[in-house]
């Protein structure tokens, strides 16, 4: 299995931090985010990863290089100045994901998950398995409801995308490369039981204001 590696956004709301820095290069921990997921997917024992490349995209290879540091091989796929977001971003990459179920990560996501408790398959026709967590304070409304294993939408969602997640590109048939969100189609997966879910617990966190920034630097260290 190969993973990606979601880099390419602006991260608008961390300005003027992101201004001359991409989002998840920009420490906690005593190392850029970034290199927490490297490490927890070299130590899950996927060797070949895919990291996408939009605003500053040329600091995110300069700092990681190939990836051998973490004994992986990173390729990187370049969306140039205009984001593709999440579908268009995936849709560009599956060249150098190859044909087989994919894990996903967002860039700017902090977790303690273990990427080797991650299945290496989907099941049966699923076209995805999502990890979601607990409708945190900050946000009015989660994304979905699990009913056993079985990811649903709901009028009252009370769980939220974690930014991690299993993909088989056939979710992506038929797509062509320009910017679109992975939304419509998943939901139509959702509408067709083909999404997976499994609960995360232990610590996350999206990091996409500078005072959820301060928070994880305050208990983690910068």
């Amino acid at each position: 299995m190969r993973a990606m590696i979601l880099a390419a956004g602006y991260g608008k709301r961390l300005r003027p931090l992101t201004d001359h820095t991409p989002k998840p290069l920009l420490p906690i921990g005593g190392k850029p985010m970034i290199v927490h997921h490297l490490e927890k997917i070299a130590d899950s024992g996927i060797k070949e990863v895919v990291i996408n490349l939009g605003h500053l995209g040329s600091k995110i290879p300069q700092s990681l290089g190939n990836g051998s540091t973490w004994g992986l091989s990173i390729e990187y796929s370049d969306e140039g100045p205009d984001p593709l977001e999440t579908g268009g971003g995936m849709t560009k990459a599956l060249p150098l994901l190859g044909s087989e179920t994919f894990l996903l990560v967002n860039g700017d996501v902090w977790t303690d998950l273990d990427f080797s408790s991650i299945p290496s398959s989907l099941s049966g026709n699923d076209q995805a398995m999502l990890f979601l967590v607990d409708q945190p304070g900050w946000r009015d409304k989660g994304d979905f409801k699990l009913d056993g294993n079985r990811v649903q939408e709901s009028d009252s969602p009370d769980l939220l995308y974690a930014g991690i997640a299993l993909y088989h590109p056939s979710i992506l048939d038929g797509a062509k490369v320009e910017k679109f969100s992975i939304v419509p189609r998943l939901k139509k997966a959702i509408q067709e039981d083909r999404v997976a879910g499994r609960k995360m617990v232990g610590e996350w966190d999206d990091v996409g204001t500078p005072e959820r920034l301060s928070a994880l630097r305050e208990k983690h260290g910068e």
